[in-house]
């Protein structure tokens, strides 16, 4: 009994602490947003200065860095679902850093019957998994396949990443304590809602498919 409550006590502070960092990858996207329109006035006041100036090749420098300044603020993915989209957003970002390619179509309902944290916890986590596999291979076969839709009263999830492992117990943890942690946390939510999950490893190419119920 004492042996169950200490691992009940490690999942709820595994859950915590991705929370926090899920939350933490959210605000620094809204506080650069912040931080931009903060600044908007300013740039305008410099560029009426360099026009007042006629001076049009520094105003074009100017625009194109505000513009790639701009574009570096954007949500990478809009799925209909603001939490979705930063969280998805800031994972994308890391698997670029990490030349991994990632190929995404994703739709989310307005109305969903899943806590915004529930739906991040279970995204943050695949995607986390998906980035710790790829990085076993060369870059050029590095990719992560991710397809989120409306099924009827459900919405599907699908993850799809490459990995070094062709055959593998899927159900286990490959790396450490941390990645277990994460698989039961996706489970714990699936049971939480009376969800479906299912996992899928073949020829290098691990699948999980997620039905979660809308209402």
């Amino acid at each position: 009994m004492r042996l169950f409550k200490n691992k009940q006590e490690e999942l709820i502070n595994y859950q915590s602490e991705l929370i926090k960092t899920h939350f933490v990858e959210v605000n620094q996207m809204y506080e650069k947003m912040r931080t931009y329109r903060h600044d908007f006035r300013n740039h305008l006041q410099s560029l009426k200065i360099l026009a007042q100036k006629g001076d049009l090749e520094l105003i074009r420098n100017y625009l194109d860095e505000l513009e790639d300044e701009l574009n570096s603020l954007e949500f990478k993915i809009k799925t209909g679902n603001r939490m979705a989209d930063a969280i998805l957003s800031s994972k994308i970002s890391l698997a670029d850093s990490k030349k991994i390619k990632v190929v995404i179509d994703a739709h989310i309902p307005l109305e969903l019957g899943v806590d915004d944290i529930d739906l991040c916890t279970i995204i943050g986590n695949l995607f986390d998994n998906a980035i710790e596999a790829n990085m076993e291979l060369p870059f050029d076969e590095r990719l992560i396949r991710i397809y989120m839709v409306k099924k009827g009263q459900y919405l599907y999830i699908s993850f799809t990443n490459m990995s070094a492992k062709k055959k593998t117990q899927v159900f286990k943890s490959a790396k450490g304590s941390d990645h277990g942690l994460g698989l039961k946390s996706i489970d714990r939510i699936i049971q939480k809602y009376d969800a479906y999950l299912s996992r899928n490893n073949e020829d290098g190419a691990f699948t999980t498919e997620i039905l979660l119920p809308l209402n």
